[in-house]
């Protein structure tokens, strides 16, 4: 997959002569990060099933320090991909993104802002200037012009965003929480994610999980797995590890690996952001 060439389908000069589906709409979806990737992907196939109208393109944004394996994300998944660079010319009736810092289109086709933690309050640093800014807001340009929406999950969420930002005033959509949702649905699933990660019954399941960055957890402790599992005793317990998806984007599998070898080591379950091929061995949630 090579997303400097331009497509010709589903979306291009030419694309009602390929196309097998008739396309009555045409949304975009960001692809900069693997984490904002990743939240698209899990949230589309419920607003889309069995809806052929829309042609979904994902829009290769490669500016990003965390750019590395959002394509192998897409590849695995069987997406469509142009760069970003084509997104005016797919003409489409929506961008979606999980990630707010992305160089929209001049034009009027709104942008759906997705959130991809659990709030706003944290902040990050701007690749725009040698600053902080705060995650989840797009810039006030984009806010200014009224084409840009801000997803949240809930009443109060809102008020946590207006207190930090007042600008974004007029500009939120309740969607609701399709991760809280997921995490619903998956509750009477709990043995079968028990055996697919090989914890046996009896044995308690302690998870580590670390945002990125030098203040995150596993930045300021990078060797507390593997003195949890010496302090456990490991026939009462199993330890797993979840890294924000920027750190493998960032340092790469090997340098993980080779930094947590002690805990792997000692039987530390790491598990990864994505699964290679696309084929989850994770039960699957109706």
């Amino acid at each position: 997959m090579h997303a400097r060439q331009p497509l010709r389908v589903p979306v291009g000069p030419d694309a009602l002569r390929w196309s097998t589906f008739r396309r009555e709409k045409t949304l975009v979806v960001a692809a900069r990060t693997v984490t904002s990737t990743a939240r698209v992907l899990e949230c589309l196939p419920a607003l889309l099933r069995g809806d052929s109208r829309v042609a979904v393109v994902f829009a290769y944004d490669s500016t990003s320090a965390f750019s590395d394996g959002v394509l192998d994300l897409l590849h695995d998944s069987g997406c469509r991909v142009m760069s970003w660079e084509q997104v005016a010319d797919a003409a489409p009736d929506l961008i979606v993104s999980a990630s707010e810092n992305i160089d929209v289109p001049e034009g009027d086709c709104p942008v759906l802002v997705l959130p991809h933690g659990i709030g706003f309050q944290k902040h990050v640093p701007d690749s725009r200037a040698p600053r902080s800014r705060l995650s989840g807001v797009v810039p006030d340009r984009l806010l200014e012009s009224g084409r840009a929406w801000l997803a949240i999950s809930h009443p109060g969420q809102e008020e946590q965003l207006l207190a930090t930002h007042p600008r974004a005033a007029g500009h939120t959509l309740l969607v609701g929480d399709p991760c809280f949702d997921e995490l619903l649905v998956s509750l009477d699933q709990a043995g079968a994610y028990r055996a697919a990660l090989g914890v046996p019954d009896g044995r308690q399941l302690m998870v580590l999980s670390s945002t990125w960055g030098p203040t995150s957890l596993i930045g300021q402790n990078p060797d507390l797995p593997a003195r949890l599992l010496a302090a456990l005793p490991y026939d009462e317990f199993r330890v797993a590890a979840i890294l924000h998806p920027n750190v493998w984007s960032g340092h790469g599998a090997w340098q993980i690996r080779t930094t947590l070898a002690a805990a792997l080591d000692a039987g530390l379950i790491l598990i990864p952001p994505f699964t290679p091929g696309g084929r989850h061995s994770w039960p699957r949630t109706p």
